[in-house]
């Protein structure tokens, strides 16, 4: 097979810094598939399928965060810079503080996101436990839910600081999610989130 030149994607010469910009300007040109969402953790690209529960689930957030959130602070699936090594995450719905807007670049700042919520996928939910939590602690994201339809439970985790959450709670689906002493200051309900 011939490579065309105009098909190329550059790479790095060994003297630059690899940088979350590069990184995203090389997925803007790959064919990604259509219902896959793609981001970076920690200088590894993660390409995973959106799944119809997994879409009820981060709706049913969505609906019920905008009792609190005007639609233009709020996101989902697109690219926010969290700290550590090349983190450009795209969290699965996430909300802004008041009086926040995005950078000159149209890019929230981590500092801005004040609730993050990641529904789990098979393939990635060690990013979503782990390096994505720790990142999301870094960053003092007030409130980090993780659903994870596969158990049927929600993981909420508050109180970040020096990088790690200080408060975990388990909720299973069915028991409302308590975010009124939060800067959510709402209750989310869990009991139409599917299961697996």
């Amino acid at each position: 097979m011939t490579v065309v030149e105009t098909d190329r994607i550059e790479m790095a010469d060994e003297s630059d810094e690899l940088t979350l910009d590069m990184m995203f300007e090389w997925l803007e040109r790959m064919p990604v598939p259509e219902g896959f969402k793609v981001e970076i953790v920690e200088g590894t690209i993660y390409m995973s399928p959106q799944r119809q529960k997994h879409w009820v689930i981060i709706a049913g957030i969505f609906e019920q965060l905008r009792a609190r959130y005007p639609l233009t602070r709020t996101a989902s699936d697109v690219r926010i810079d969290f700290p550590g090594h090349l983190n450009g995450f795209a969290c699965d719905i996430a909300a802004m503080a008041n009086g926040t807007a995005p950078d000159d670049k149209g890019r929230w700042r981590s500092q801005d996101v004040e609730f993050v919520g990641e529904v789990i996928s098979k393939g990635t939910a060690v990013n979503d436990y782990g390096p994505k939590k720790a990142a999301y602690a870094t960053a003092e994201v007030p409130v980090y839910l993780i659903v994870d339809p596969y158990t049927a439970q929600c993981h909420l985790h508050l109180m970040p600081k020096d990088g790690k959450y200080h408060v975990e709670t388990t909720l299973d689906f069915g028991v409302d999610v308590d975010l009124t002493d939060t800067p959510v200051e709402l209750k989310l309900a869990t009991d139409e989130f599917p299961r697996d």
